[in-house]
């Protein structure tokens, strides 16, 4: 007989028994579902010839703690290792994307590197890693999707790289730690709710780079002390500020032609506010 080639969609699932698998060299793809549920599943070794591996398909493997996935993997797909018990994961060079909800609720994962070859980070893809202590963005990524970081309580540092241009809905809210943001000058949309309830976030720069920022996105950030807004923002949108009660001070840009509802609400620090357009529509 021939070798197998593929493993098909739900092709072990709720195998509660298994143990240990090793996939060999001559299958190229894992199909959907293909593992998930096996929750005695401690031990994976996927060869250097698997080219893709399916959406879930290793979900709620609660004995799944370490994975190394082979340069030979280009895709991932949706939910892959979502509820899963993974503490350490060794990603592909050779990786584009990071799906959504890849690794959410992976609560014992502390550090992820994301390869050079990854260009997108997908709608929460990292939710509720509750203990992702680090995460290395590269230069390749240019999108971090909705609620990709949300409530990820143990990052205290996140720097965004040069090539990123939007951060979405919710990306890093209820970050509790989260302490140190860098935006860099490539980024010119914030999301609704990007950085909403980041509680030690002290002091943002939103670069002049970006034009927009959505509902909500600084919104009760109560340790939050220092603003510096891009010089080429347009509008302070609904509620983007509301609740930061740390905000003593703020410098609205003449760029800035309106202040929406309940921008400020709530900032019951606030001493000082300059204008510097004398037409602003508030």
């Amino acid at each position: 007989p021939g070798a197998v080639t593929s493993i098909g969609d739900y092709a072990f699932l709720s195998c509660d028994g298994l143990t240990s698998i090793v996939i060999p060299d001559s299958v190229t793809s894992i199909g959907d579902s293909a593992f998930s549920s096996c929750d005695a599943l401690a031990n994976v070794t996927i060869s250097d010839g698997v080219e893709s591996i399916g959406d879930s398909a290793f979900e709620f493997c609660d004995g799944l703690t370490s994975i190394v996935i082979p340069d030979s993997v280009r895709s991932l797909g949706n939910r892959a290792f979502f509820y899963s018990a993974l503490k350490d994961i060794k990603l592909s060079n050779n990786l584009t994307g990071i799906g959504s909800y890849t690794f959410y609720k992976c609560t014992g994962l502390k550090k992820i590197v994301i390869p050079n070859s990854v260009t997108s980070i997908s709608e929460n893809a990292f939710e509720d890693c509750t203990s992702l202590e680090s995460v290395s963005i590269p230069n390749s990524v240019k999108a971090i999707g909705s609620s990709a970081f949300k409530s990820c309580a143990g990052l205290t540092s996140v720097v965004i790289t040069e090539s990123v241009t939007s951060i979405g809905d919710s990306a890093f809210s209820d970050c509790a730690n989260l302490a140190n943001v860098t935006i860099p000058n490539s980024v010119t949309s914030i999301g609704q709710w990007a950085f909403g309830s980041c509680d030690s976030l002290t002091s943002i720069v939103i670069p002049n780079s970006v034009t927009s920022i959505g509902d909500y996105s600084f919104a009760n950030c109560e340790k939050l002390e220092n603003v510096t807004l891009s010089g080429n923002l347009t509008k302070i949108a609904k509620d983007s500020f509301c609740g930061c009660t740390g905000l003593a001070s703020i410098i609205i840009p003449e760029s800035v032609t309106s202040i929406d509802d309940c921008a400020f609400e709530g900032c019951t620090g606030l001493t000082s506010i300059t204008i510097q357009n004398s037409s602003i529509k508030i």
